[in-house]
């Protein structure tokens, strides 16, 4: 029953999703997704998980964001409009809805309440960081149309939430405000092991692109 509603989710996602253009795609959705089972049959050796609740949520995490509608409510809204029209159990939908709310970086919560919200967290963060983090990265800039980098316009550091929606900064500041304190921002085991090899690629293309800017190498 659940895979079917899994696999109907996925086809809704794909059709409203397959074309967005900021890095929050229905790509994304799906590799957030597998993320997601990664760290269930990791952490499901130590931790009692509810993994129907991880899968949906997962899936459903980006579907109102604001950073795509613009909107404060279908956040929320479209998640539970979708889960309804299948017809899910609500409790189920109460509680995917809930990780949804934790999740969210307006909304975000310095801890967490279960570690349903924990895993679906981690497995977004980890697809924030690494090669696909770096591509999603530029493909945000370019939607925004951010500069690449300003030497002249530093990083900002200790933002507010209010302050990092509102920042307009060049792309390779993002890395400096976000995408590199994420490893140490990982909730699990698992995905603070996958984060290290991630943010030591981060690291070694920031070396890279700084060696390429400056006509070094």
């Amino acid at each position: 029953m659940m895979d079917r509603i899994i696999e109907e989710v996925k086809e809704i996602l794909k059709e409203e999703m397959l074309f967005e253009s900021t890095g929050h795609d229905y790509w994304h959705v799906l590799r957030v997704y597998n993320n997601a089972l990664l760290l269930i049959k990791e952490e499901s050796q130590t931790h009692q998980v509810n993994e129907d609740v991880i899968r949906l949520a997962a899936l459903l995490h980006d579907i109102g964001d604001y950073k795509i509608t613009g909107s404060e409510t279908e956040e929320i809204e479209k998640p539970i409009a979708i889960l309804n029209q299948l017809r899910v159990d609500k409790k189920i939908i109460e509680q995917v809805v809930q990780i949804i709310g934790e999740i969210s970086f307006r909304k975000q919560k310095n801890k967490l309440s279960s570690i349903e919200s924990q895993i679906v967290q981690d497995a977004d963060r980890l697809d924030a960081i690494g090669a696909i983090g770096i591509a999603r990265a530029f493909a945000y800039g370019g939607a925004k149309n951010r500069e690449i980098w300003n030497p002249n316009d530093p990083p900002k550091k200790n933002m507010s939430k209010e302050e990092y929606i509102n920042n307009k900064g060049n792309t390779i500041n993002h890395f400096y405000e976000k995408l590199l304190l994420l490893k140490d921002q990982m909730n699990t085991k698992t995905a603070k092991k996958i984060a290290v090899r991630r943010h030591q690629f981060m690291e070694m293309f920031l070396q890279q692109f700084y060696a390429e800017w400056n006509g070094d190498r």
